[in-house]
């Protein structure tokens, strides 16, 4: 395969078991004769990662470190590392070997026949029953809520071609949803199952307020269904409230109305005051949504380079 290789990696607290990771992409490089170029994105680690990537770039020479000045999350870390890639195909792993080099290979050869995209799906996890059913119901909701075809059970893990990727960046979005990205613009895209392995070490960084920002940007980037909802749940309430008032009235004239419905009154007034500020909450998100891209802040802040 003549082609140039990149493999971009968001890095995240992981100086303690860096090193196995690129013993990992250096075995496949080796057995495979890559022309390499490996992008680590230190988003803001608490410990000593980015020194250990300067220390790895001095072994393994097609090493590129960034240093992001703050944690930005592993979607920006990821929209990053794809801005400064220049390989025909361009591969994204996570740091913990959860999404295994081996498997790029296969990926390539799924390029080469002619794909575009090839991602990988996950047909088994190695986590807690608690995040399976979370990251499965995630899915499937944002399967049935989307504007756009995002496949089930499919993460960040992919190959894709140096123009799919010019198509992604020219998306400048504040809060990207890069799987929902990736699946906007198009091209011919394969899903590849794969096991996906434990956690190598360490604990993820994705923690539930982490996780609830990434499920709350793929609904709301690529999903008109919430604020539609809105709409119906008014014409609801409106039959509701009309069907209510009728037999009110009726009840009204035919002297059977008395002080006993202050329970209902309380009821319908909590109901419907709830209702409403969950109505401003989704209304509110995509208006948060809306000042982030009018501001025009850069999405992100970049301290510190090595061989870029």
């Amino acid at each position: 395969m003549n082609k140039k290789i990149s493999i971009l990696v968001p890095i995240y607290n992981s100086s303690a078991f860096m090193h196995k990771l690129l013993e990992a992409i250096e075995a496949e490089r080796v057995k495979w004769n890559w022309e390499l170029e490996l992008v680590l994105v230190d988003d803001g680690s608490r410990d000593k990662s980015y020194h250990k990537i300067v220390e790895l770039s001095n072994t393994y020479n097609y090493i590129k470190g960034i240093k992001l000045s703050k944690n930005f999350g592993h979607q920006i870390a990821v929209k990053t590392a794809l801005s400064h890639c220049t390989g025909d195909y361009i591969a994204i792993i996570d740091d913990d070997l959860q999404d295994p080099p081996e498997l790029l290979p296969l990926f390539f050869k799924h390029l080469d026949d002619g794909n575009d995209v090839a991602y990988g799906v996950r047909k088994k996890r190695k986590e807690s029953i608690v995040k399976r059913l979370a990251y499965s119901s995630f899915y499937r909701i944002l399967k049935g809520m989307s504007d756009i075809y995002i496949p089930i059970d499919s993460g960040d893990f992919c190959v894709m071609k140096k123009h799919v990727v010019d198509n992604m960046l020219k998306l400048q979005e504040q809060n990207p949803f890069l799987r929902g990205i990736r699946a906007w613009v198009g091209f011919k895209q394969i899903g590849v199952e794969y096991e996906r392995h434990a956690r190598l070490d360490g604990q993820s960084g994705y923690t539930l307020k982490k996780l609830l920002k990434i499920a709350m940007d793929g609904i709301f980037s690529f999903s008109t269904a919430p604020i539609r909802l809105i709409t119906l749940l008014g014409i609801i309430g409106f039959c509701f409230a009309l069907i209510y008032s009728i037999l009110t009235i009726i009840a009204h004239f035919r002297g059977d109305l008395d002080t006993k419905g202050f329970a209902t009154l309380v009821i319908i007034i909590s109901f419907f005051s709830s209702l409403i500020l969950i109505c401003l909450g989704i209304i509110g998100e995509y208006i948060v949504r809306i000042y982030d891209e009018v501001r025009q802040r850069p999405y992100v802040v970049i301290e510190k380079t090595i061989n870029i």
